[in-house]
């Protein structure tokens, strides 16, 4: 079975200077993703930590090593929840300037075979991007713990 690579796409009206403050400083991260922080000095070989709370101290939900940091176009970490470390993953964020606006890739592959991860992220990066998209470009993200809709079957669409 082939491992999953989850790949998501979006253009933000924004300079690739702020997108990577938004992704990497957490007075920017908790205002789009839900109140938690990325922390780390983003330097490769470092550990980097998604921590609840503004104080750092509620509890970390995911870490990992950044593998690959040039800011502001690339940075390439591994991904795992503290308490299950052997379901390790890889993200790249690619930061692309067009215009006014940036292109922003998310690559988020190098699952094991029945990697819980891969479901958790799969639901968590649309929610994610778009409350940063939103962020960035009206200077308030979404609530990404609102309840989801059920997707029907005349709301899905078949790729």
């Amino acid at each position: 079975m082939d491992k999953p690579t989850h790949v998501y796409v979006t253009y933000i009206r924004t300079t690739p200077e702020k997108l990577w403050s938004a992704l990497t400083e957490p007075q920017f991260t908790r205002q789009y993703w839900g109140g938690g922080s990325n922390v780390s000095d983003w330097q490769a070989g470092s550990k980097w930590e998604h921590v609840h709370g503004g104080d750092h101290t509620s509890g970390c939900c995911t870490a990992g090593e950044v593998l690959e940091s040039d800011p502001p176009r690339r940075l390439v970490m591994t991904w795992a929840d503290p308490g299950a470390p052997d379901d390790s993953s890889c993200v790249t964020f690619e930061i692309e300037p067009i215009k006014d606006m940036v292109r922003l890739n998310v690559i988020h592959g190098g699952f094991k075979p029945g990697s819980v991860m891969a479901g958790k992220v799969s639901g968590g990066w649309p929610l994610v991007l778009s409350s940063l998209k939103s962020y960035l470009e009206t200077g308030e993200g979404i609530d990404i713990w609102a309840p989801s809709a059920p997707v029907t079957e005349t709301a899905a669409v078949a790729v």
